[in-house]
């Protein structure tokens, strides 16, 4: 087992131990000023206060702005092979009582949620997905271990590393186990889908969306769907189960609806009652208006918009549009299901975006306000990780 780095311990500035004492797992480097500036990268270091009290334990990250994330508490073992220990044990008991045995395909572990901030392992059947960030990538040989060992009640039979590259395709490293060479059929409540592990969006698919998923399906029966941004058709195939009248998805990646064709015939279904359409979704909705296109639920799901603070005015903007565009499609007494996935566009801006400046002189009131399922646990103080809205209205 890879030994930690010595324990080293830092004063963060007052305001970053205030957020530490109420839970915040993270800490910028310029709360830090000069100190860790010769640390490894991945060392472990105990954050304590003015009075050199210990307060949480954490993993040091040599580059960023992101110098540290939270990994234990002062009282536990200082070592990284025990917190990792400790995490993943928690993390898998919780999946065993919130995961029903109709599901294969779930977060394992959610960051921070599960106290391993830039950990995130997705397991698909007999497959895991790890990714991972800051520190915690000079302890990914630690992991595998400790994921191997635990994976064997669960039937792992592969341990990837999914590789996040800011230019050019991502790269997915067999880290334990058997190569991984074609898409995997897994299940979400009973439902048979496929997933490509190694050129799928995320680690493989939008784990994320499942429980809202099961919102559609209770309200598709006898409904004329649109799905926006479609993707590999998950939220048109529940709809499909739950009874829809016909389901139209739209989305500019052919190869998407080439999936989602896929997981019809999986789940069962015949192709009849769906569409599928390769298009810009902005554009087709003004061609969808120009025809006079209606329909009773309507699903839009767009990729993040604000991938940063500077980016918030033109998402935001660009988000109302969409919504717009939807709306001049919604039947009279239809159902408008609205999501983002962008974590700097917190809930309270995103309702802006339906409001009646948005929606002008439809009389739509929110019903259901969702977000990202029980695999993905969220700390209190770290509203940063509340990332994904689902907004139902009518």
């Amino acid at each position: 087992m890879r030994r930690s780095p010595s324990l080293v311990d830092l004063q963060p500035s007052a305001p970053a131990l205030e957020a530490l004492r109420r839970g915040h797992p993270w800490l910028w480097r310029n709360a830090l000023g000069r100190q860790g500036d010769t640390l490894e990268h991945g060392a472990l270091v105990r954050l304590v206060d003015a009075d050199r009290k210990p307060l949480a334990l954490a993993v040091y990250a040599s580059e960023g702005p992101l110098a540290a994330r939270v990994w234990g508490n002062a009282e536990e073992t200082p070592r990284v092979d025990a917190l990792l220990a400790k995490r993943l044990d928690a993390a898998f008991a919780r999946r065993a009582r919130l995961i029903d045995a109709q599901t294969n395909a779930y977060r394992l572990v959610h960051g921070e949620g599960d106290g391993l901030g830039g950990v995130v392992v997705d397991r698909y059947g007999s497959v895991l997905v790890v990714e991972a960030e800051g520190g915690a990538t000079a302890h990914v040989e630690a992991l595998t271990d400790a994921l191997w060992t635990r994976g064997e009640a669960l039937g792992i039979a592969s341990v990837l590393f999914k590789h996040t590259r800011l230019s050019g395709p991502d790269k997915v490293e067999v880290l334990r186990g058997a190569r991984v060479d074609a898409p995997l059929v897994v299940l979400e409540h009973g439902t048979p889908f496929e997933v490509d592990v190694l050129h799928g969006q995320k680690t493989g698919t939008f784990l994320d969306q499942r429980e809202n998923r099961q919102i559609v399906r209770r309200l598709a029966h006898g409904r004329r769907v649109l799905n926006l941004f479609s993707y590999a058709g998950g939220f048109s195939i529940q709809a499909a189960l739950g009874g829809a009248r016909h389901v139209t998805s739209v989305d500019i990646a052919g190869k998407a609806h080439a999936t989602a064709s896929r997981n019809v015939k999986l789940a069962g279904l015949s192709s009849d009652p769906f569409s599928f359409v390769t298009a810009d979704c902005f554009t087709w909705l003004e061609s969808a208006k120009k025809r006079g296109e209606k329909y009773d639920l309507i699903i839009c799901d767009p990729p993040s918009m604000a991938p940063s603070e500077k980016a918030l005015a033109k998402a935001t903007k660009a988000y109302r549009d969409l919504h717009a565009g939807c709306i001049e499609l919604l039947a009279e007494g239809g159902i408008f299901c609205a999501a983002s996935c962008s974590s700097h566009m917190h809930l309270e801006r995103f309702l802006e975006t339906l409001d009646t400046r948005a929606l002008g002189a439809r009389e739509l009131s929110i019903v259901q306000v969702a977000g990202a399922p029980p695999c993905h646990p969220l700390k209190a103080a770290f509203t940063e990780g509340a990332y994904l809205k689902f907004v139902v209205m009518t």
